[in-house]
């Protein structure tokens, strides 16, 4: 019985070394967060990658492993503000995370923009963001405690920003690529008049429904992002037949501006 316990013993302090050894190699080492809303923004970037293994955490897949020489994490969070800030949390609560790269798609809002061009954002804002009342909606500026911020717009990584917008050139050339306010709120906007005041209150150069809040947690956590986005559609009256034409080509654009990304970052 003596020598049994004694075996037990030696067994688990064994597993414990292997255990502690693993995970100080995890800490060690950093990893690129990859996030994005929909499936088809992320299919690219997942069938050239190296995945190691996915992890499910909350109802929502992290594929960890490799992507053009950088360890990366990607992950689809889901649609709309509260499963992107939820996503991109849970990444940083989980892995030692270096920066974020949002890859996705949106809707367009500036003037001299057309469908399929690229919008680097180089700062963010909550369209939706305030009180309703009487007379009507009135925007408010969100907590204003938040770091790395002008105003009320929450900005991106300039090296990043600039990472992007290069890599954008490469790909589509540099009369398809905007750098700009991206305006964020939990709606698929198809409306003209909308657009109108997105450009007027905001001067948004595309509107969608993640950014924001995922920028928010990154500043929070103190960790460089940047948002890119390919137009999809115009957020007019034709919006979602748009979106059903060029959705997954949009998509697929955003993600090899992602891969050009890779191979200039030094992680």
């Amino acid at each position: 019985m003596k020598k049994l316990l004694i075996l037990i013993l030696i067994v688990a302090m064994a597993l414990s070394v292997l255990c502690g050894c693993g995970s100080k190699n995890d800490e060690q080492k950093e990893y690129i967060g990859i996030i994005s809303a929909m499936d088809n923004e992320i299919d690219v970037l997942l069938k050239e990658a190296k995945i190691e293994r996915v992890d499910t955490i909350a109802g929502v897949d992290y594929h960890i492993g490799t992507l053009h020489g950088q360890s990366v994490i990607i992950t689809r969070a889901g649609i709309g503000k509260v499963r992107a800030s939820s996503g991109i949390t849970a990444m940083f609560n989980r892995y030692p995370i270096s920066m974020v790269l949002f890859t996705g798609i949106a809707g367009g809002v500036a003037e001299d923009s057309q469908v399929l061009d690229v919008v680097v954002a180089t700062s963010l804002v909550e369209h939706d963001y305030g009180v309703i009342s009487n007379e009507g909606f009135v925007w408010r500026s969100g907590d204003p405690g938040i770091g790395n911020r002008t105003g009320e717009y929450y900005n991106c990584s300039p090296e990043l920003v600039d990472l992007a917008y290069t890599a954008a050139v490469e790909i589509v050339g540099k009369e398809r690529v905007h750098k700009g306010v991206i305006a964020t709120g939990d709606q698929f906007i198809a409306s003209e008049s909308y657009v109108q005041r997105l450009r007027d209150d905001y001067d948004a150069t595309a509107c969608e429904m993640e950014g924001a809040s995922v920028a928010v947690v990154c500043i929070n956590y103190g960790k460089p992002f940047v948002v890119i986005r390919t137009l999809s559609d115009m957020a007019d009256g034709n919006a979602h037949e748009s979106y059903e034409n060029f959705g997954d080509i949009a998509g697929a654009n955003s993600s090899h501006i992602i891969l050009k990304m890779l191979e200039s970052i030094d992680n």
